[in-house]
């Protein structure tokens, strides 16, 4: 996560899941390493190969927003990935990005969530800590290790393929999600201990993380198992939480009359036998 690296480090992982036939060229001869080549970049970005590898090696740290723009046609980068890549060399003035180790949340948010007794509603940081959770989410979610902090529970828990149905999505998704939040927010030591621990504890994040991927999908659907009521298919909307920057809901649904929706009442039902 060296500042100094992080813009070469990226145009790197990107370079190298891009191929030449997407590119539009024709490969000629065996390649060593998968993706495009240094040269075959620099060429249809319309820059110099020097200049590029200068961008990839840290040398050259201030790139104008039109050669950016043309890496980013280059290497097929999304609207937000390519956001990303703008905010590497030219961070925004005034993004407001939490460094503490666990943030405060709203009593009017907690209200809010409380009141939504038929939706499993989370209130997430943008490291994906769990700062709080309906009772019929900590329901969903009950005896699963490291439900702490959804990235964690993914990547630290032996259970976690077997309570997320689609668990490489998942896994892809949530490691996207902490690129895109932290943007170049790297400096943050809360993120890098966090980056760092799961680095120590699964060959899989080191995988996905050596990508670069940048996405934080604001809604999809998810498959979880609980171990009472089976199999929940739900429908996840992210909003953002204005008040409190880098703070969102994670809110999730269940389509009316299906039988996800009668197993969540049924989950229901035990939170109010409980009382």
């Amino acid at each position: 996560m060296d500042g100094d690296r992080l813009l070469g480090d990226f145009l790197r992982a990107r370079r190298q899941v891009m191929t030449p036939e997407r590119a539009g060229l024709t490969p000629l001869g065996r390649r060593r390493t998968p993706g495009l080549r240094r040269e075959e970049v620099a060429m249809l970005a319309g820059v110099s190969t020097d200049y590029y590898i200068r961008l990839e090696q840290g040398r050259e740290r201030h790139p104008s927003a039109q050669v950016l723009d043309a890496l980013a046609r280059v290497l097929e980068l999304d609207a937000e990935a390519t956001e990303y890549l703008h905010e590497l060399v030219r961070p925004r003035v005034g993004r407001r990005v939490p460094t503490g180790p666990v943030e405060r949340v709203n009593p009017e948010v907690l209200r809010l969530i409380e009141a939504w007794d038929r939706t499993p509603t989370l209130v997430v940081s943008f490291r994906l800590d769990i700062l709080a959770a309906s009772r019929l989410a900590t329901v969903v979610m009950e005896g699963m290790e490291h439900n702490e902090n959804l990235i964690r529970l993914t990547f630290l828990n032996p259970a976690a393929p077997e309570f997320f149905l689609d668990w490489e999505q998942e896994a892809r998704a949530n490691v996207a999600h902490l690129r895109a939040a932290a943007g170049a927010n790297h400096n943050d030591p809360f993120l890098l201990e966090l980056v760092d621990e799961l680095s120590l504890g699964s060959e899989e994040f080191r995988r996905l993380w050596a990508r670069h991927d940048v996405r934080a999908k604001p809604h999809e659907y998810k498959r979880v198992r609980h171990h009472e009521v089976g199999e929940l298919i739900l429908w996840r909307e992210r909003f953002a939480i204005e008040s409190t920057p880098g703070q969102y809901l994670f809110v999730y649904q269940a389509e009316p009359g299906s039988p996800s929706e009668k197993a969540l009442d049924r989950l229901r039902s035990r939170l109010t036998d409980e009382e």
